[in-house]
Parts: structure tokens; sequence; C-alpha cells
């Protein structure tokens, strides 16, 4: 039997030189390289010299790759100052943690461009991942604060109530999951407060990619929400509010349109109704639904036994695969997790609204890279992975960078798991033009 030594005697010393954490985010680093990342944001407002220690557009990227390797606030940037690797990738030395505060202030009251230049950015990497015919799927979130940051508000919380937060709008395509564009706004907004102008500028920013569809809750609505959808030519499938005038409506209705579903009874029908709120009359698809098994025993269907949705919408489709297509909509809600979770945008930043609207943007950024990064770089199977995922698979590998001869190297664990996969994405990133 070998002799063993006790964890307790073995010696310690902070020796270790050039040593990396994130080694595995070599891949990640090498394909922001290729797509020039840093060469567009070179052109970025900032009122920074670009021969400056710390231009706008190395801010901007540190940022992106801090929330990449998992930095939840920007206090935890200080764990990155001294990595070997990003040393490298920034021109030799990282900024402290501090200035991200300073810079992301400054930048925001200083530069009012900026946020629209990111914008513009943001579409422009993800233009050649967006399908011919999008589907817009619009949402809103809460982002509580607890502290005295300028802009948020107490309104509707449903996590914590009475807590002041941040209700930011979000703009998704429903098809490749990518961040179109987000605006942030008080807490006690409506979702549709501003959301006229928000679609406007989105439009604005999709430039030549056609909007199909839309599809939206019911926190949005109102004749101009709708009119824009119309005059458009946009199909638009929205839930509305199941209201008492509404419901008297539908009791009037005979010819229900039986769908079954398993153990469901799903019915539907599609009439013309007009709200007191717009001026004229809209299509109207109503889906009824009742459970009809209970404990593997038939039973007959009451009346008070259906529930009801209610969708407007402008297309020609059947009320079930209206509702259908609506219900496809809640992968966003999966979306917006991984923004939170991952990347962090309920974390607030700064003390300065327009500082956290800009990095509420820097962070959805880095989403749409990430999501590139796989569809161009990663194999079919780890294209369905988070970042949370992605991380403790490929990022995560101690290394070391030495030099040999006039060659800089940098070796990873030799027992690194994911080695062969990683080897693989690291020879798509290197064939990218």
């Amino acid at each position: 039997m070998k002799s063993t030594t006790a964890i307790g005697k073995i010696k310690t010393e902070f020796s270790l030189q050039n040593a990396i954490s994130f080694g595995g985010v070599k891949i990640f680093l090498s394909f922001l390289e290729k797509i020039k990342l840093a060469d567009a944001m070179c052109s970025f407002s900032g009122g920074k010299a670009r021969n400056s220690l710390f231009p706008v557009h190395g801010i901007l990227l540190y940022l992106i790759v801090g929330w990449m390797l998992g930095c939840e606030r920007i206090f935890h940037f200080r764990r990155l100052q001294g990595d070997a690797l990003l040393k490298r990738f920034f021109g030799g030395r990282c900024p402290h943690h501090s200035l991200l505060y300073k810079d992301l202030t400054r930048l925001g009251h200083s530069c009012p461009d900026l946020v629209n230049e990111l914008r513009t950015l943001n579409l422009a990497v993800i233009g050649p991942c967006l399908p011919d015919d999008l589907i817009l799927d619009l949402d809103s979130t809460v982002e509580t604060v607890y502290g005295d940051q300028s802009g948020a508000a107490k309104g509707t919380n449903p996590h914590k109530p009475g807590r002041k937060s941040y209700h930011p709008l979000l703009a998704f395509e429903g098809q490749s999951r990518l961040s179109l564009n987000a605006a942030l706004r008080p807490g006690n907004t409506h979702s549709s407060t501003d959301a006229t102008d928000f679609l406007q500028q989105t439009f604005g920013l999709l430039g030549e990619h056609k909007v199909k569809y839309a599809r939206f809750d019911k926190g949005f609505g109102g004749e101009d929400f709708y009119s824009l959808w119309e005059q458009k030519d946009i199909g638009y499938v929205g839930k509305l509010k199941w209201t008492q005038r509404l419901a008297k409506e539908v009791q009037t209705c005979r010819y229900w349109k039986r769908y079954v579903d398993e153990d469901w009874i799903i019915e539907g029908i599609s009439m013309i109704y007009k709200a007191t709120s717009w001026n004229k009359a809209r299509r109207v698809a109503v889906i009824r639904k009742a459970q009809v098994f209970d404990q593997d025993q038939g039973r007959i269907v009451f009346d008070t036994d259906w529930r009801y949705e209610a969708i407007v919408t402008n297309l020609e489709w059947e009320a079930n695969d209206l509702w259908r297509f609506y219900n496809q909509r809640c992968c966003m809600e999966n979306y917006i997790k991984e923004a939170k979770n991952g990347f962090s945008i309920d974390r607030i930043a700064t003390s300065d609204f327009k500082a956290n609207e800009l990095d509420l943007l820097i962070k959805l950024f880095a989403y749409n890279l990430f999501e590139r990064f796989k569809r161009d770089c990663c194999e079919p199977v780890h294209q369905g992975y988070t970042i949370a995922r992605f991380r403790l698979e490929f990022f995560h590998c101690a290394a070391t960078l030495i030099r040999h001869g006039r060659s800089v190297v940098l070796k990873l664990m030799k027992d690194f798991a994911s080695r062969y996969a990683w080897k693989r994405i690291e020879s798509r990133v290197a064939q990218l033009e």
C-alpha cells in the first residue's frame, strides 16, 4: 500500500505564475477575434482616445467577457484581473473593477448615442443567424432593486411585493432565441407603456429583415398597439383579458369546434368582438378546455368545468391553430430565464438609470454572442446548452500560459473531460472567415 501525506501536512505557497482558471475560454476569445468585434466597437462614441490605456471598446469587451464567465456583479470582476490569458487578450492589463462603475456611469450620461450604436451592432452580429421571416415575441420582466437606484419605482412585483424595481421591455425572435431589442423602464410602468415607440425603434433596427408574425401576452394591447401591426401587415396573436363583457358575448356562441387532446376536451370558436377602447371590431379566437377523465372514469362536462382563453388576432386561422401558435411563445420565458440566470440582467450594476440601461444592453449582447458562437462553432449536441452548463463543460479548465522559444503555449489540464469536443470547437473557430 502506497504511503499518503495528510492534507494538513502539505506545504502551501503562492508562487504559480501565469495561472488561469478559465483556460477553456480561449475558444470564445478566438471567436471574438475572428468576427473582429473589437474593430467594430472602435467607432463607438465615448470621449476616450483610441490609444488610451482602457478605451471604450476595451471596457465594453471586458464587460462582455466577464458576463460570459459568470460574473454576477461588477465587484466579481476582481477575480479576472490577474488572469494571464485575459491580460494577453486585452493587451497586457485588465481594468480594475472600480473603473467599470465609473465608466458605465460616464458613458451613460456623456454618450447618449452609445446605446443606439450598441443596438445597431447587436443586429449586425446576429443578422446572419436570423431567419427570412421573423417571429417577434414581446414581453416584459421585473427586476427588483435593493437600494435607491435612480428610475426605480414601486409597481407590480410578484416576487418582492412593495420593493422598488425596474420593468424592462424585451423583444426576442421566436425561432432563433435571439434578443432583438431591449429598453429599461421604471418599475411603476405598465407592460404596454411606450411599447409602440419601442416597436418602431425595433423595426428601424431590423431594416430589411421582415417581421411576419408577432406574439404578446395580455399585458399588451390598445388601439394604437394593434393598429401598428395592421398598418405594417404583420400577423399578430395576443392574449386578451377575460372580462365580463367578453364572457357575455361568448355565452351566446353555440357552435364550438371540438379538438380532443389526451385527457382534455378542447373547443374553439372565432368571433368578431369590439372592446370599449377599440375603434373597430377585431377577430377574437376563444378556446375553452375541460378535463374528461377523473380517476380513469368518464364524466359529464358541465358549464362550470370549462376554462376560457381569448386571443385577439388579424390572422384567418382556425382557433385551435392560433392557440397552439401562441403557446409556442412560452419559450420566451426560458430565454428571459437564461438571460437572468446566465447573464445576470436582474443584477443591477450601478445606481444610475442610464448606466443600468447600457449594462442591460451589454448583457443581452453577450447573450446573443453566445448563441451565435454555439451556432457557428459548436456541435448540434452542444447548441442546446445553457451558458451555465457550457461554462462547466468547456470554460472551467485550469491552465498555465508559458513561452516556448518564440511561441506562446496555453497548457490546459491534461485530464480535461471535454478536451476532444473542445478541440473540435477550436478547429471550427480557426476555420471561420
